[in-house]
């Protein structure tokens, strides 16, 4: 199979695993993912698998792998330039953090999730998911304005990109923002909330759209349904039987808290607290879910229903404090731990600044030697096919002589943006020093060089030099070779390409143009 196969079969078992996580089957999309990461050597399609992966780590709450996998996913996004995977990404980080209760992390990747997908210029489905995991961060943090915004914008992006709306109902965001105002003691304000939710799913039951919802929204309806039971509410709407609805939600670990918890509330709107009770002390569920006060305010539920009131009491107590526990933490993250945050991106911002002016040429901002041998290198041990372009200006010699220095200068601005601008996708270039300039193509053979250093020889001749160093044209020798791939001389293999780009160049330069 040629290489453009084998990118089609990264493409469609990427786009066959999101499939499968929207249908809450994330076991199944981890599989094909771990095949993807094996197979590929294409970084965009290591960083969305990445990405990816990290979603369905999430989706069955493996927190244990959770710390590795945000740095494998952030390692691969952070050379790349499309902003919906490093908003993508820092939503999902969100959302771990969240989940591993380090309040200041997730606060961060909250903020950097919503800069980088407001920065898309293009947004598209991707894009759109991206939106909706930050959604669910901000609803998981009971921030929930913010989540009904990002859920808001995830819908109208999904719409232009012919998602059906009900793939984003997300009604575990409303159900959070109602059991949240239960745990602080406004359940009128909890049931209206439970009601709305309840109008949603009646739409998509009336225009025959139930079916196509999410496994993971319809586990979300039916504890909606069984919460205002719970509360002494009427569920008789046709098509949410509760019960029925909590049984979706596939391998989804908060779908799985919710049944657990959702048959608790149906045994308390049956009338069965006793029962209720007993299944409280069985269930294990995460405090994230929907709130680590959601298990006290309902045993303070059962416990009123079976008449023991004291206790009841003493439940509902715990279940408020709980819920106030979250507050006062938030509050401690943005007071106690501003400072030192703002004393850490200062040195970070100054470290980053006097590391990057030693990866960058001051003259023309493009990397410099040093940060071309560094990316080669990894670009090399990752084993991607690779191939290096040397490129030696002619006539450069005569504007420093007739012309002076700062001219010289002023040529060498103009052609660094130059090959910068005609460049593919994801290419590479640096100055290598003096009038000489390196670029790195990525996955590509000597037929797409062959174009490259087209488009580079037909830009740097079409510009107009004669009004910038008049009488002295500036034209571009070129010359190219391919690295060779695996086994253990791989340095050597470099230095061999990189003598025969320079020998091609200089070939080029003494062979006879023509017109």
């Amino acid at each position: 199979m040629g290489w453009l196969g084998r990118v089609d079969d990264q493409v469609d078992a990427l786009t066959k695993a999101r499939a499968l996580q929207e249908m809450s089957r994330s076991t199944e999309a981890y599989t094909i993912l771990e095949r993807v990461l094996r197979g590929t050597r294409d970084p965009h399609a290591r960083a969305d698998a990445l990405v990816q992966r990290l979603s369905a780590l999430i989706n069955l709450g493996r927190t244990a792998e959770y710390t590795r996998a945000i740095e494998e996913a952030s390692a691969a996004v952070r050379d790349l330039a499309e902003p919906y995977l490093h908003g993508h990404l820092n939503a999902l980080a969100a959302l771990a953090a969240h989940h591993q209760g380090a309040l200041d992390r997730c606060v961060t990747h909250l903020v950097k999730a919503a800069r980088a997908l407001g920065a898309v210029d293009d947004p598209d489905r991707d894009t759109a998911w991206g939106w909706h995991d930050l959604a669910m961060a901000y609803s998981y943090l009971s921030f929930h304005g913010y989540a009904l915004g990002a859920i808001e914008r995830a819908r109208q992006l999904g719409t232009a990109a012919g998602i059906p709306e009900e793939t984003f109902a997300a009604p575990g965001i409303r159900l959070r923002n109602a059991v949240a105002l239960d745990h602080t003691g406004d359940s009128d304000g909890c049931l209206r909330v439970l009601r709305d939710v309840a109008t949603d799913l009646d739409r998509f039951v009336a225009v025959g759209r139930a079916d196509q919802l999410r496994p993971s929204s319809l586990a979300a309806y039916g504890y909606a349904a069984a919460r205002r039971a719970a509360l002494g509410d009427t569920v008789a709407a046709p098509g949410t039987d509760p019960a029925r609805l909590l049984g979706h939600g596939a391998d989804s670990a908060r779908a799985r808290d919710m049944r657990q918890l959702g048959q608790v509330c149906l045994a308390i709107a049956i009338g069965r607290p006793i029962e209720a009770v007993t299944r409280l002390d069985a269930v294990l569920v995460s405090a994230e879910t929907l709130g680590a006060a959601e298990p006290a305010r309902l045993r303070s539920m059962a416990l009123a229903r079976a008449g023991d009131h004291a206790a009841a009491h003493r439940a509902d107590r715990l279940a408020f404090r709980l819920a106030a526990q979250r507050h006062d933490r938030l509050r401690d993250v943005y007071i106690d731990g501003i400072a030192a945050r703002i004393d850490h991106e200062e040195m970070r911002r100054e470290a980053a600044r006097f590391e990057g002016e030693a990866l960058t040429d001051p003259l023309t901002g493009l990397p410099n030697r040093r940060r071309l041998e560094r990316y080669i290198a990894a670009v090399v041990a990752r084993g991607e096919r690779v191939v290096i372009g040397v490129c030696d200006l002619d006539g450069f010699k005569a504007v420093n002589t007739r012309h002076g220095h700062h001219s010289g200068d002023l040529v060498l601005q103009r052609v660094a943006g130059v090959i910068n601008r005609v460049m593919r996708r994801g290419d590479f270039v640096a100055r290598y020093g003096g009038d000489e300039f390196v670029v790195v193509l990525p996955g590509a053979g000597m037929a797409e060089a062959a174009e490259v250093a087209r488009r580079i020889d037909a830009a740097v001749c079409s510009e107009d030099w004669e009004s910038l160093v008049p009488g002295t044209p500036v034209g571009v020798s070129i010359g190219f070779s391919e690295v060779g791939v695996g086994g253990p001389g791989q340095r050597d293999a470099l230095s061999a390409a990189f003598e025969a780009a320079d020998r091609e160049m200089l070939r080029t330069k003494v062979r006879p143009r023509t017109s």
